[in-house]
Parts: C-alpha cells; sequence; structure tokens
C-alpha cells in the first residue's frame, strides 16, 4: 500500500501520492472525475516526458534530478502532475524529498496561520518552484565538489583529480539533458492550461515565471558544466607538464650517470696499459674522476638552464 497525503487549501486540494497500487490510483480518479487515459500512465512509470490533456484536467509526466546511492551519482526521479482547476494529484514511484519538505512546511504554516489561502494556480506555482529549488541545490553540491577538486589540482594531485571532474561533469551532463528535455513538455502542459481557461487570465504571467525558474536553472547548470570542462582542461594541461617535469628529470640523470657508466667500463677492462693499473690509490683517483665529470655536467646543464 502506497503513501496517500492530502493538503486543502482555498477551494480545492493537492493529493500526493507515493508508490500507490492500482485500487488508490483507481479511487482518486474516480474522486477528481480524471480521463481513464490519465489512469494507464499513473499505474506504472513513464521513461519519458509526456503531456496529455482531458476535458477537465492536464497530465503533465516530468523527471527530476536526484542524488544516487554512490557519490556522484544522479537518478531520475519521476512525477506526474494531474491539474484541474480545484485540484492538484500528484504521483511518485519513490521519496522525492522536495515535495517531502514542501508538505512538511504547508504543515506547518497551516497549524500557525489555519487555512491556506492560496489558490491551485499558486500552489502549482509553488510547487514548480520548490522543486527547481532543489535542482539548484543539488548543482551546488556538485559546485562544492568543483572546488575541493581545484585544491587537490594546485596542491599537486593532478592524478586524483581526473577521476572526481569526469564525475562532476557526468552529474552536471545529466541534469542539463534532464532540464532540456522538460523544456518543450513544460511550455505545452503551461499553454494548455491557459487554453482551458481553468485558472483565468493572471496564470499567464504564473507561467511564465515557472518558465522562467526551469531556464535560469538550466543555464547554471550549462555555465557549471563549461566551468568543469575548463577545470578537465587545466588538470589535463597540469598532468602533462607534470609529466614533462619527470620526463626531464629521468633524462637529465641518464646523461648524468652515462659518462659514470663509460668510465666504470673503460677502468674495469683490467688490459695492458690501463690507467692506474697496480696503482694503491687507483680507487680514489677513479671516484674522483667520476665525481669531477658528474659536477661538470651537472654546470653545463645549471648554465643551460635544464635544471634548477
Amino acid at each position: 500500500m502506497g503513501m496517500i497525503s492530502r493538503h486543502e487549501y482555498r477551494g480545492g486540494v493537492w493529493v500526493d501520492l507515493e508508490q500507490p497500487t492500482e485500487e488508490e490510483i483507481r479511487e482518486i480518479v474516480q474522486e477528481f472525475s480524471i480521463s481513464k487515459q490519465f489512469e494507464k500512465e499513473l499505474v506504472s512509470p513513464t521513461p519519458s516526458p509526456l503531456v496529455a490533456a482531458g476535458d477537465d484536467s492536464v497530465l503533465l509526466v516530468l523527471h527530476f534530478p536526484a542524488h544516487g546511492p554512490e557519490d556522484g551519482a544522479t537518478v531520475n526521479q519521476e512525477i506526474d502532475f494531474i491539474i484541474g482547476k480545484r485540484f492538484i494529484v500528484t504521483v511518485r514511484y519513490e521519496v522525492v524529498a522536495p515535495l517531502y519538505h514542501l508538505k512538511k512546511l504547508l504543515e506547518a504554516q497551516e497549524l500557525v496561520n489555519g487555512k491556506d489561502s492560496i489558490t491551485t494556480d499558486v500552489l502549482l506555482e509553488v510547487l514548480f518552484a520548490h522543486l527547481y529549488t532543489a535542482v539548484r541545490d543539488h548543482a551546488d553540491h556538485a559546485v562544492d565538489g568543483m572546488a575541493r577538486v581545484e585544491r587537490d589540482m594546485f596542491d599537486g594531485r593532478e592524478r586524483a583529480a581526473v577521476r572526481s571532474i569526469s564525475i562532476i561533469n557526468r552529474e552536471f551532463l545529466h541534469i542539463e539533458a534532464l532540464l532540456a528535455n522538460q523544456e518543450e513538455p513544460l511550455d505545452r502542459f503551461l499553454k494548455t492550461l491557459v487554453e482551458h481557461g481553468s485558472f483565468g487570465p493572471s496564470f499567464v504571467e504564473r507561467g511564465d515565471r515557472i518558465r522562467a525558474e526551469r531556464a535560469q536553472v538550466a543555464r547554471l547548470i550549462t555555465t557549471h558544466r563549461a566551468i568543469a570542462a575548463e577545470l578537465r582542461r587545466t588538470n589535463m594541461a597540469l598532468l602533462e607538464v607534470r609529466q614533462s617535469e619527470i620526463m626531464k628529470t629521468l633524462t637529465v640523470i641518464t646523461v648524468i650517470v652515462l659518462p659514470l657508466e663509460l668510465m666504470a667500463f673503460i677502468f674495469g677492462m683490467h688490459l695492458p696499459g690501463t690507467p692506474f693499473e697496480g696503482n694503491p690509490n687507483a680507487f680514489l683517483i677513479v671516484m674522483a674522476l667520476m665525481f669531477g665529470a658528474v659536477g661538470l655536467v651537472a654546470v653545463f646543464f645549471a648554465r643551460k638552464r635544464w635544471i634548477f
């Protein structure tokens, strides 16, 4: 059995169904005289956004981003809206945090101020404002992750930052795609409500504000994704510089060690006429020559600014 909650306001009611059974959906459909066509859509999740108009109500199916079980993962949460002149029905198949928080807020307000003076069109605007605020908060959480990645990048942990940047960029891409998919069905939904004339001419302005909320969040996500992409490019540049420094260091070590190996090979041949053969101080002399050669090579590299 699912969870059904009701919030009554001036002239209407908001019914929220969480993981409803077919019987519970059927009861709500009968109570508000909702189209049978809508009932079929409410029984199971819908994979893509949808708008459908009935005689006295309009159905809208949208998907919103939410934090997944893994760090940085984003999942889709479906919300089905059925809007009539005096009622709002929302159907969801899991816990949707923004709706839960909004219900608690309305309940607290009702305890303090009594029955709400808002109407269906006002509550609809508040509902969407709350949902898009939650999307913005979701993006802010990812932005905090970008700040940590930036610190890692410039603290010498570029390799660790590669995966973090990829996860954040994927998260922004997921949210951006969801918001883009919402644009056309949300616009049709709002236009259909205006055409039905359920809320009067003032709803045109409310509809524009709802569109503006989505567009503003979409622009914000696009900006954050561009910043994340720039961070990725910067991190790759830093990695390349570090790898170049490592290769440079290895090359310098190789060049310094090469004459030492050559000298050790020459003095180790033990052929007739080999310098210092039989000299009791041969080891010290050869070591002095080696250190001298290393010093000359190091001075040469330093003058060329290849080291230090």
